[in-house]
Order: C-alpha cells, then structure tokens, then sequence
C-alpha cells in the first residue's frame, strides 16, 4: 500500500515511518504473524512526532525527555479559604452597619442607590430615624414607576416597625 502525500511538503521522516507503520498493519494475518515475529526497525532514531509548523530537517530528532519532577506539595491553605464562624460575620456586619450610618448621606450616589442603602440599615437595624432620610432619597427618584415601589417600600417599612413595637396578643 503506498500512500501519497496530502500536501505538497516534501517527504519526511514522520512519513517514511507511516508508511512503515502501514506496512505492518496491512492485514489481520500480518498483524497475527506480528505479534510472533520481531519487525525490523530502522537504525537511525526517528521522531515521534514534529509540530504541523516545523519545517522537516534532514537530521533526526530525538523526542525530548520529560525530567522527572518531584511530587507537588500539598497547597497551602490561604485564609479566605478557612470558614468563617457566623458570629464573627455578624460582628463585622454590625460594625460596617454602625460606621456606614453616619456616611450614608456623604455618598455621591444616585437617589435609587441611595435609597436603597437607607432600606437596607433599616431593615438591618429597625432605626426608625432612618425612615425620613429613606423618604427623601425616595423623593429624589426621577424614574416614576421606581419612585412609586420605593414609596411603597417605605410605607411598608414603617408598618412594620410600628408593628413590631406593639406587643403581640
């Protein structure tokens, strides 16, 4: 079985090996015989295998050889890595809420976004004084179908403190 190049590159050493290589496999009694008989191999090393890219030399290559490496050491663990017990997350949560209130009318937000930061200490914290700083961020909205849900955020907000300050019969 001969076989042609598909390109035009001029014959190789990885070529002359497959065509060796398909010589052998030619059939299944060839491959049976195989087996018993040693296949003669050529006496110069030839190469595995080249990159499409490489341009064929006349020289033969002889595959490179992997170093050995040593085992890789087991990955250190970073911090963020170790979980972080709930009560310390409150802390910090608790801490953030109490040095943010007193910024939150610094922000150069937008009265969304602003809004939104008010909503958020007071659910975090049930500080009704919160609730009028939260209705003028409100007002502020230019977008009327966002305006009217914050309004109504609002409204809710303060049915449930008042409500959560009733005692519960």
């Amino acid at each position: 079985m001969d076989i042609q190049p598909q390109s035009t590159q001029p014959i190789s050493d990885d070529q002359e090996l497959a065509k060796v290589l398909a010589g052998v496999n030619n059939t299944a009694d060839d491959t049976a015989a195989a087996v018993d008989t040693p296949v003669p191999l050529p006496s110069t090393p030839q190469p595995v295998a080249e990159p499409p890219a490489a341009t064929p030399s006349d020289e033969p290559v002889a595959a490179p050889v992997a170093p050995e490496l040593p085992p890789a050491p087991a990955p250190a663990t970073l911090a963020f890595d170790a979980p972080v017990p709930s009560g310390d997350l409150d802390g910090v949560k608790k801490d953030a809420i109490n040095e943010l209130r007193p910024l939150v009318d610094k922000l150069n937000l937008a009265p969304e976004e602003k809004f939104d930061t008010y909503l958020l200490l007071i659910r975090s914290t049930d500080d009704k004084a919160l609730v009028a700083p939260a209705h003028e961020a409100a007002k502020q909205i230019a977008d009327e179908s966002r305006r009217a849900q914050a309004l109504l955020d609002i409204i809710k907000e303060i049915d449930f403190l008042s409500g959560s300050q009733q005692p519960q019969a």
